[in-house]
């Protein structure tokens, strides 16, 4: 079974939804105790920096999250659930992250371009053995709404990058972590793809 975490920052409906299009045993868990002893972890998010973490911290699931990606549980974030896995925001000034990877999330420079980065765009495929990237191939379109960027300081675990205004990490994966900016819920094919193939590591 599949946990996704309700930390009342969630657009839990559509992304359970897909999950179980794509033939998922999931379940919303809104309690820590509940990730004891799942095949897979998800922790999607839409928000604010500092809401997110303040949520997750007072709801008691950083602990055992960190517990659980520590021993190999495989684990999704996706958008916020991407960004909390970095050390600090500069949208939340003082709020630490999760920190499971070294370097922040970086507001987008104001330019021509509109901010926030809205809507389908590219990304370029860094890790080839990435197994949630499975079949994906470069230039395939995924959907964005985001004013905030991944920025890791070890560029390794960039498992695919995408260009607005600046190259930025679309993806990130190191071991058993894997994490989307991107929305996979909504990005149609080959969206559904990356969580088939992310059911499919749970196995």
């Amino acid at each position: 079974m599949i946990a996704i975490i309700d930390y009342n920052m969630g657009n839990l409906l559509s992304v359970s939804k897909a999950f179980e299009a794509v033939g998922g045993d999931i379940k919303i868990v809104d309690t820590p105790h509940e990730l004891e002893n799942v095949s897979g972890i998800v922790l999607p998010g839409v928000g604010n920096f500092g809401e997110g973490m303040e949520h997750l911290r007072n709801r008691g699931f950083e602990a055992p999250l960190l517990s659980a990606i520590k021993s190999g549980t495989p684990f999704m974030g996706i958008c916020l659930g991407m960004q909390m896995l970095m050390e600090y925001s500069e949208e939340a000034p003082g709020v630490k992250g999760l920190a499971v990877f070294k370097g922040g999330v970086i507001k987008f420079p104001a330019g021509i371009e509109k901010v926030p980065h809205m809507g389908w765009n590219s990304i370029t495929v860094q890790q080839r053995d990435a197994a949630p990237l499975a079949g994906i191939e470069d230039d395939s379109y995924f959907y964005f709404v985001h004013s905030y960027y991944v920025a890791p300081e070890n560029q390794a675990v960039v498992a695919a990058s995408c260009s607005y205004i600046t190259e930025f990490a679309a993806a990130v994966g190191y071991k058993n972590i894997f994490a989307t900016q991107f929305h996979p819920e909504k990005s149609q094919d080959k969206g559904l793809a990356i969580l088939t193939n992310f059911v499919k590591s749970t196995e």
